[in-house]
Order: C-alpha cells, then sequence, then structure tokens
C-alpha cells in the first residue's frame, strides 16, 4: 500500500469518526426538551417555587434530557391562559383559579371551561394577607374602606382574590382612595414611601414581600375575619380558613386569623407523559431537599400534595409517577 493510500485511508477514517460524532451530537440534541414554568413576581413566592421545581429537573437532565427553567409572570391568571393558549408547559397558580380555569367560571366565563388543563399536584398553603402602614388606623379589614389599597396587578391571582372579596362585602374600587395596580416587586416600596395605606396580597409565608415593610416602615399584618369572610369560605370549595403563624415576622408574636387558598402545579393534557412524569418523581423522590430550598414549603406532605386543592383531573404522568410510589391506587 503507497503513503497516499495510507493517508487517504486514515482520511476518510477520521472523516467517518467525524460525521458519526456530528450524528451523535445531533441525536442528543434532538432528545434534549426544553419546558417552562410561568411562576410571579420575583418577591413572590411562586418565582423560587419554579426556580426549585427546575433545580430538582436539571439535576437528572443527564438521564432524562429535560432542561426546565422558570420564568417570571404576571401570576396566576396570566399562566392559566398562557397554558390555554400553548405559550407555558407548566404553572402555579392558585387553587381558586386553577378550579375556574378548568369550569370556565368567573374570570374565565367568556373563554369557557378549559377542558385540557391538567393538574399535577397541590404546593402550600397561601393565607390572604393584609399589611398596612402602622399610621393608616386598619386594625380589620373593613378599616381599609376609603383608604389608598394596592388590589394588585390584572392577570394576578391576588387581584383575582381581591375582587372576590370586594363582591361579597358589596365593594367596588370607587369605595377605596385609590386602588393601585403595582405589582409584588413594588408594593412594599410603595408602602413604605407612604404612596399607598394597605397591601392585600395571597401569598405563602414567610414572604420577602411581606419581610421587607415590617421590618422597613413598621408595617402590621392585619386580621381578615367576620360574617363576610365566613360567608365567603363557606359557600366555595377551593377557600379555607388560614392563619399566619406568629413569631414569622418581626413585632408579630400572635397569629393573624384570616382565609386563605393553596398554590397548585398545573400542565396541560398535550404535555407529553415522560415529561410529566419526570418533573413529578424530580420532586417527589427529592421531596425532603424540596421543602429545605423554601421556607414556604416546610408543611409539605405528600400525601396531601396529591389529593388536596386538585379541581382538575390529574396528569396521566403525574398518575404513573404517583402510582409506581405507592401514593395513588389504580
Amino acid at each position: 500500500m503507497t503513503q497516499n493510500n495510507v493517508h487517504r485511508i486514515a482520511g476518510l477514517a477520521a472523516a467517518g469518526l467525524l460525521i458519526a460524532a456530528g450524528a451523535f451530537a445531533s441525536t442528543a440534541q434532538a432528545e434534549q426538551r426544553f419546558t417552562t414554568i410561568g411562576t410571579g413576581g420575583v418577591t413572590g413566592v411562586y418565582y423560587p417555587t419554579g426556580g426549585a421545581i427546575c433545580s430538582l429537573v436539571n439535576r437528572g437532565r443527564s438521564e432524562h434530557g429535560i432542561r426546565c427553567s422558570a420564568e417570571s409572570t404576571a401570576g396566576s391568571i396570566y399562566n392559566l391562559n398562557a397554558l390555554a393558549e400553548g405559550d407555558l408547559e407548566f404553572g402555579v397558580v392558585q387553587s381558586d383559579w386553577q378550579y375556574h380555569a378548568y369550569n370556565g367560571t368567573d374570570q374565565f366565563a367568556d373563554q369557557g371551561a378549559n377542558e385540557d388543563l391538567r393538574a399535577v399536584f397541590s404546593l402550600h398553603p397561601e393565607p390572604f394577607t393584609v399589611v398596612a402602614r402602622p399610621d393608616a388606623n386598619i386594625s380589620s379589614f373593613d378599616d381599609i374602606k376609603g383608604k389608598r389599597v394596592n388590589v394588585g396587578n390584572p392577570g394576578s391571582g391576588q387581584r383575582g382574590t381581591v375582587e372576590r372579596l370586594m363582591e361579597v362585602y358589596g365593594w367596588t374600587m370607587d369605595d377605596f382612595s385609590l386602588a393601585s395596580e403595582l405589582p409584588s416587586r413594588e408594593q412594599a416600596a410603595a408602602l413604605c414611601d407612604n404612596r399607598i395605606d394597605v397591601v392585600l396580597f395571597t401569598v405563602g409565608h414567610p414572604s420577602g414581600s411581606i419581610q421587607e415593610p415590617i421590618a422597613t416602615c413598621d408595617a402590621r399584618l392585619v386580621p381578615v375575619t367576620g360574617e363576610a369572610v365566613d360567608k365567603l369560605v363557606n359557600e366555595t370549595p377551593y377557600y379555607f380558613d388560614a392563619t399566619i403563624p406568629g413569631g414569622m415576622y418581626p413585632n408579630h408574636d400572635a397569629d393573624v386569623e384570616t382565609f386563605g387558598v393553596g398554590a397548585t402545579f398545573v400542565t396541560r393534557a398535550d404535555v407529553p407523559e415522560e415529561v410529566v412524569y419526570q418533573v413529578t418523581k424530580a420532586v417527589f423522590e427529592n421531596l425532603d431537599m424540596f421543602k429545605g430550598l423554601h421556607p414556604a414549603f416546610g408543611v409539605l406532605e405528600a400525601e396531601v400534595m396529591i389529593s388536596e386543592g386538585l379541581s382538575a383531573p390529574m396528569h396521566e404522568g403525574a398518575k404513573r409517577y404517583f402510582r409506581e410510589a405507592g401514593l395513588l391506587e389504580d
């Protein structure tokens, strides 16, 4: 064999290896799947919740090929609309708005029931939280009438819950001297700068968005109780009595009574079963680690996470994992 032939064969072999390597890389790249979780404002609990889920999913990316990212959004209602339009694969949403989206009620009445919405699991409780300036003379929810109130940005579950409670009270936005629509990341500064008197927020605790005004300008948590609240809780399947435990924030040693909803994790029916299975598995096989990623997760129990707050049918991928784990019967 001539030296030229040797070089030619070696070159062909090298080229073959490059082609094979390129084909392998292309195959591996094709098997990568990107999935996005819609969350909420960066100072709330939804954003770190999405980040915590993605962190666990991405730890196993070399095995399942799923790359997960958390996207800050306007909140529950935005996430549910984005899921319906196919713009998100997963979302963190309040349990009440999951119910309304699936059944086509309340703010989802015009577009009708989203029968493709699927539940994956529930998350932390979210008490309805009222935070007031110390000089605003607010000691109960009734006292906010006539005040400067941040009702939350349109598209947020926060705003939707405020509007539902106002209906029970028979109030409109005109009953406030100012109804601001600040997102959660801006409301603490507005309160301490004396641009508003009170913040209404549905959130898991402890929350940085609540901690900030309490620590900075001695804001106070206000209880939300009475006949109107009892009526709301008794007439709806997704609201319940809730408590913000004492000692969670500075100068708040006593429990604060209110009502609340639960945060839930949802998806679409057409998201592949394997993707939902792997995301669910990543959380529940590392549940102790997940609970340590945010203080609001400390109360989570696996059995409760698959049995409460889920008004849409459970996705087949989640069912598959829960059956394998012995958490769900056939």
